[in-house]
């Protein structure tokens, strides 16, 4: 097993569930790119001194363009699958910065802020996910950034309490916190109030928009190519309906789907039907 792979299995991750609908190469270079997001989301995420993470974060940013004395075992395969599929450089570099964006804490006043978050963590992964699958249709990159949007969205929902737990982290936009009237109070006491809830639906609701404008943006062309991404879309989007239904538990739980939920998802890509 490589390295990617071990990464990738002990992540019990959502996203890597889909790559089994891929062809074998195209599974093992997304394993690849899948364990460089991990890897580098992990970085910010450790116990260690800012100084050593910002270090950690550049040697990746040198890795990704050339041999870089010290790199992760990982770094090569990075390099390959950029020169396999012709990737951009940039946006291997897009997502670190995305990343380093959590070494201040997360706090966004608006939502044009948060966006650009998750753009760079989200977004720009679909974009990179678009070369690997061998998407061709121009199109596809509309529906890459709006799926990126709907799942971080999805992400940062089911993760208020673990994420606040976590150093205090609230993704949330500020405006729409007070909008709602729910402070950071709320959080630390895992308040469902009324407000709380309101606002988990306000923001699941400008999730499903996005969910919607992928759908509405996916090529008919790149049908086949996109398979992936599709389970990846009904898992999420199914997700984030099971967390709503369920009316926003998050202080409690981690929400996650059932493996035959899952399984059934993924059969339900590989023949169209999501």
């Amino acid at each position: 097993m490589t390295e990617a792979e071990k990464i990738t299995r002990a992540s019990k991750s959502n996203l890597a569930l889909a790559f089994a609908a891929l062809p074998k190469e195209r599974r093992r270079d997304m394993i690849t790119f899948y364990a460089f997001c991990r890897l580098v989301d992990d970085i910010v995420d450790e116990p260690a001194p800012r100084a050593e993470k910002e270090a950690d974060l550049a040697k990746w940013r040198s890795a990704v363009r050339a041999e870089t004395p010290g790199e992760s075992a990982l770094a090569a395969p990075v390099r390959e699958i950029i020169a396999r599929h012709q990737l951009s450089v940039d946006h291997f570099l897009e997502i670190i910065a995305g990343m380093e964006m959590d070494l201040d804490g997360a706090s966004y006043a608006t939502w044009e802020q948060l966006e650009l978050y998750c753009h760079r963590v989200a977004s720009v992964v679909g974009l990179v996910s678009l070369g690997i699958f061998g998407a061709k249709d121009p199109g596809a990159r509309e529906y890459a950034l709006k799926l990126g949007l709907a799942f971080q969205l999805t992400n940062i929902l089911r993760d208020v309490g673990q994420d606040f737990a976590n150093e205090g982290r609230i993704y949330l936009p500020q405006e729409d916190m007070m909008r709602f009237g729910v402070t950071r109070e709320d959080l630390a006491s895992g308040n469902r109030s009324e407000a709380f809830l309101a606002l988990m639906d306000f923001e699941s609701v400008r999730a499903s928009e996005f969910y919607r404008a992928a759908l509405a943006a996916r090529p008919a062309s790149d049908r086949k190519a996109l398979v992936a991404a599709e389970i990846m879309r009904a898992v999420y989007s199914r997700l984030l309906e099971k967390m709503r239904l369920d009316r926003w538990q998050v202080f409690d739980r981690r929400y996650s789907l059932g493996k035959f939920t899952k399984l059934w998802l993924v059969l339900r890509g590989l023949f169209g039907l999501n």
